[in-house]
């Protein structure tokens, strides 16, 4: 390549889409970092030369399976699995594994993009990959899901392990599954080894794993906030999702003083204007946890209105948290949320707002935590579980909550050395896209082209 040879964001987008057709929501994940990127290495010949965007959005390998089960009326039953390990340059390959009906070989590549910057950003040695299966555990019995994670880890476990891959939960893959996989890999490989994170703590798991993404998403906001001159004290907030993201992300807003007015489900959102209190959410955790229920009671139990098949994205709020999936705010929901008054948006989901929405919000110079930053408080936590496996040892709640939070405020700070613009206005997509890919490509660099 000549070094004056550069790259405009449309012929590398281009480029990828010829080689991803069909693949909408890798090709969304992909320009958004692109756009930042590609004008940030124009004069870096180095990264240029190395090709390093091109070599990071094509994964190191896909790896699908068939996963074959037999389910309780005695039929086969067979799925399909997949793991996409997209990049160990700076340590082994870490990311979740999703269960899910509609589940796709797109989502995934999305996932394991994101994650690999994602991972990046917490500062700790992690590569990035995501996995799942086409498959849904909600209508299955506990019988039919230890079955089908068992035949599932059969396959998975031939391409992982504690210093080549680790997967943990996500969508669709709670303590359960995760108990039924690990104890499976530990049955085939005659090891007990870190090989998962998001165990139970009797078996080498995390104390705050599962309050780990709403709380680091919270943590970041609050950074966010703080940067401004601001507090969460008095401030109202829309959280969307009613499972564990959204859980613990309305549980520190309440802690640091906020007002939680919404929460949601597939089936529409409730809208509490006096608040959700500590008490309403314990309700709500033994509703989706334990009874597995939909929102819709919250509103009869509590006596406040629930919206059919809506999003709380037009409830007039100062600060938005999108914890439920990828896509859920739409460019008419940013708007809304803008002329609504809303100061702040962080994201507990994964790239759950439209690149069009994106570009309100910063265009509008609202303060917006996406994903790979405001979400990383999982992951971090995931990673500090492997540290303490491979230490043979366990650190306390009050610990792994200031390990937390000193990550958090990490990522904060690299966002804002990157991001912030001449006008003083921090572009945090901006700020993460760079902090998050720089750790990656000096790696690359300096590995040669592997």
């Amino acid at each position: 390549m000549k070094e004056n040879r550069r790259c405009s964001l449309n012929q590398f987008m281009e480029g990828l889409i010829r080689r991803n057709p069909h693949e909408p929501e890798f090709q969304q994940a992909v320009d958004e970092v692109a756009a930042d990127i590609l004008p940030f290495i124009d004069d870096k010949y180095e990264y240029r030369k190395a090709m390093v965007l091109e070599r990071l959005t094509e994964a190191d390998r896909v790896i699908v399976f068939r996963v074959t089960w037999v389910d309780d009326e005695g039929y086969v039953r067979a799925n399909r699995g997949y793991r996409v390990q997209q990049n160990n340059s700076i340590g082994p390959y870490k990311g979740g594994i999703r269960f899910h009906r509609n589940l796709t070989l797109d989502t995934l590549k999305f996932l394991a993009f994101e994650q690999t910057l994602k991972n990046s950003l917490t500062g700790l040695p992690m590569g990035g990959a995501k996995g799942g299966a086409n498959f849904n555990p909600k209508d299955k019995s506990d019988d039919e899901v230890l079955r089908f994670c068992q035949s599932f880890m059969i396959e998975l476990s031939r391409h992982i392990g504690p210093n080549v891959d680790i997967p943990a939960g996500d969508i669709g893959v709670g303590a359960r599954e995760i108990s039924y996989m690990f104890a499976q890999y530990k049955r085939i490989n005659n090891e007990f080894s870190g090989v998962i994170t998001g165990k139970g703590i009797s078996f080498g798991g995390s104390m705050i794993r599962t309050e780990a993404t709403g709380y680091g998403c919270v943590y970041f906001m609050e950074d966010m906030l703080k940067e401004n001159g601001s507090s969460f004290e008095g401030k109202t907030a829309l959280v969307s999702g009613a499972g564990n993201v959204a859980q613990f992300t309305a549980e520190k807003i309440i802690e640091l003083g906020g007002k939680v007015l919404t929460l949601s489900d597939s089936s529409g959102f409730i809208h509490d204007s006096e608040g959700i209190t500590k008490e309403k959410l314990d309700y709500v955790k033994d509703l989706k946890n334990v009874r597995r229920g939909r929102i819709a009671e919250y509103a009869d139990e509590f006596d406040v209105t629930f919206y059919e098949g809506k999003k709380p994205w037009d409830i007039p709020a100062e600060l938005a948290f999108p914890c439920a999936t990828q896509n859920e705010i739409s460019a008419g929901d940013a708007r809304k949320l803008i002329e609504n008054g809303c100061i702040a948006v962080a994201e507990g989901a994964n790239m759950p707002t439209v690149k069009e929405g994106v570009d309100l919000f910063i265009g509008e110079k609202i303060l917006y935590a996406p994903s790979k930053a405001a979400n990383a408080g999982g992951v971090a936590v995931s990673g500090l579980e492997m540290t303490q496996n491979s230490m043979r040892m366990s650190w306390s709640r009050e610990e792994l909550d200031n390990h937390l939070r000193v990550i958090m405020r990490d990522i904060h700070a690299k966002c804002v050395d990157y991001g912030r613009e001449k006008d003083g206005y921090i572009n945090y997509r901006k700020g993460a896209n760079i902090a998050g890919f720089l750790k990656v490509a000096d790696a690359m660099v300096a590995c040669g082209p592997t």
